[in-house]
């Protein structure tokens, strides 16, 4: 079974940081695998599916309810066996696609990965961005500027920890939960009425073509990528059976979370079907239209609940869409960069198509947009799951936790009537640039259509095409340099930066092991109070006061324990007095905890660790805390 490299880790920030390994018992231990589905299923209910919720309930009523089902039935599998996946082979989908497939073919892989992300961003963009307008009235292009500032709310909860970003997630889908809750008990739907929509019914041209686009918009490219990635931040159990429990419980989790996503575009058609349906208003396909006749039928609550739940499907989506791009970037391409920035990109990308399109032609076409977006993930979630089938389907990967015969056949089945009804949706919302459009738009199209059917071939069949085996080298090994000799440098000097917290018996355990009888330690410590920030070294305030207590104190422990130790403390700029100090001691190697400021400040003035790093020259350890 593949075993992944510690370096590697998805998402290392937070990889294994919730352990399911203790005694924990019953509901206990279930609980501390739920919340990885609860990041993935807002991407179910994100803004992007309103449309189609609202124009089925509007246009045929109840009838459309049991596609939704079957629409879910086919996430859960597929995101299970995304689980599946992440659990067994400590892998996500974009690391396994990098170490399954060529170079070029992965490049273009990650290109389109990268597109669906965008598009993906754009549609929870424009989503938030209608929400804020209709319930403050503000401009639809200051709506979508006001989002870029999540980027700094999503690297604040990740820096909380994957549990409080989970919980942050869980909140908005509650909210979405409850506002539709009280809809639709103002609109008080039929229930006779709504369970004959759960029994299949022969559809018409136009009730075919709403159904094709509720299917195929169910399924998300970056939920694939997401959901594998999400269940490697539980430390488990490596054994089979330990395993098998993740998957387990992994599985509970993702059918209660997708089964809420269900409810939430379940109660959205509900409403629609109740209020607009029922009063002849057949043609309400557009959010901001919805939200103008609401409070017609249902009084002044109803549209201020429905703009709440739009920003909280926005806000919770596009939270979990950026980090959909943080693990395709870092999978496919093995680049880890600072996460703020790697948000930044990913916002603006969308951000500034959306005020092109708004400054130029108007926020009337906005949905226009959003129809783009979908088309563009429709295109890219054939190359996310059929790979996935093949990877949770092969037996040396896997081992004896590869998917079996029914759940291969049901995963194809589902696999092939998603990619044809998103083909057959990209057709009919292409249909036009080759009926109205310019030659150069018609080459460009038929060339990218033609290089993604042929990459779709590729992926569908080289995984099980017969595999030629190389002739056996009859060398062992290549022929390499010696080990002549080793010289094991001795540290006569070892400066440790300290914060003064519950770390510092770890850093000085790792700093003596490194040192020699006669080696001289050279305790480090940064005052950061504002006083010491304004008046440096002649700051004589409280925290400057203990902060000095405290070094003597650590400078006499070590002492009488037989250690030769002396003290230093900074004032100002953590890195570059640390960076000075040790320079000015002489010190023959640092060694340093690997953390430092938290959310925007570590933006603004860098990261400790890496600008000590890059300005020294002498050896620096650096202790995992």
């Amino acid at each position: 079974m593949f075993s992944k490299k510690n370096d590697d880790a998805s998402l290392s920030e937070v990889h294994e940081s919730v352990d399911t390994t203790g005694a924990k018992k019953g509901w206990r231990r279930i609980f501390s695998f739920l919340g990885p589905a609860y990041l993935v299923s807002v991407g179910y209910m994100d803004p992007g599916n309103w449309a189609t919720d609202l124009a089925g309930g509007s246009k045929f009523g109840y009838t459309l309810i049991w596609v939704l089902l079957m629409s879910n039935l086919m996430a859960m599998l597929l995101q299970g066996l995304s689980a599946r996946l992440g659990i067994v082979r400590g892998r996500d989908l974009a690391q396994a696609n990098r170490e399954t497939y060529p170079k070029p073919v992965n490049f273009i892989l990650y290109i389109l990965a990268e597109i669906a992300i965008a598009a993906t961003d754009l549609a929870e963009v424009l989503g938030m961005a209608i929400g804020i307008q209709l319930l403050t009235g503000l401009p639809l292009v200051w709506g979508v500027s006001i989002t870029v500032l999540d980027t700094f709310l999503l690297l604040y909860l990740q820096r909380l920890g994957i549990r409080k970003m989970e919980a942050f997630i869980i909140s908005l889908v509650g909210i979405i939960g409850i506002s539709f809750l009280i809809e639709i008990i103002l609109a008080k739907p039929d229930m006779a009425e709504l369970a004959t929509g759960f029994i299949p019914t022969a559809m018409s041209d136009e009730a075919l073509y709403i159904a094709i686009g509720i299917i195929g918009a169910t399924v998300m490219p970056h939920n694939l990528y997401l959901h594998s990635a999400l269940v490697q931040t539980r430390k488990i159990d490596r054994t089979d059976a330990g395993i098998r429990q993740a998957i387990k419980f992994n599985r509970i989790d993702t059918t209660i979370a997708l089964n809420l996503a269900f409810l939430v575009n379940a109660a959205i058609l509900v409403v629609a079907a109740s209020v607009f349906f029922k009063t002849g208003n057949s043609d309400v396909a557009e959010i901001k239209e919805a939200h103008r006749l609401l409070p017609s039928f249902l009084g002044n609550l109803a549209p201020i609940l429905f703009a709440v739940a739009l920003i909280a499907a926005g806000q919770s989506s596009t939270i979990t869409g950026t980090l959909a791009g943080q693990i395709i970037m870092e999978g496919y391409l093995s680049l880890r960069i600072n996460p703020l920035l790697r948000r930044l990109i990913t916002r603006l990308v969308a951000i500034i198509p959306a005020l092109i399109v708004i400054i130029i032609y108007g926020e009337e076409n906005v949905d226009a947009l959003l129809i783009l977006s979908q088309v563009i993930l429709s295109l890219q979630l054939g190359f996310a799951i059929i790979p996935l089938i093949h990877f949770v389907s092969d037996k040396k990967t896997m081992g004896k936790f590869a998917i079996n015969t029914l759940q291969k056949i049901a995963a194809w089945l589902i696999a092939s009537v998603l990619v044809f009804l998103n083909l057959k949706m990209l057709v009919n919302e292409m249909g036009d640039v080759f009926t109205n459009g310019v030659l150069w738009q018609q080459v460009l199209l038929s060339a990218a259509g033609l290089v993604c059917l042929a990459l779709l071939v590729y992926i569908i069949f080289n995984p099980v095409k017969p595999k030629i085996k190389k002739p056996a080298s009859i060398q062992i090994h290549p022929e390499i340099h010696t080990l002549k000799k080793l010289d094991i440098p001795s540290f006569n000097k070892i400066a440790i930066a300290l914060d003064f917290s519950e770390h510092d018996e770890k850093l000085l355990a790792y700093a003596i092991g490194q040192g020699k009888a006669n080696t001289h330690y050279l305790l480090i410590h940064i005052v950061e109070s504002a006083s010491a920030k304004l008046f440096g070294h002649e700051s004589d305030d409280y925290e400057s006061r203990i902060d000095k207590e405290r070094m003597d104190s650590y400078v006499a422990t070590l002492q009488e324990r037989g250690f030769t130790a002396e003290g230093f403390l900074g004032y100002r700029n953590r890195s570059k007095e640390i960076v000075r100090i040790a320079k000015n001691v002489q010190a023959d190697m640092l060694v340093m905890g690997a953390h430092g400021h938290t959310g925007l400040k570590d933006f603004i003035y860098g990261e400790t660790v890496n600008t000590v790093r890059h300005e020294l020259k002498i050896p620096v350890l650096i202790v995992n805390l």
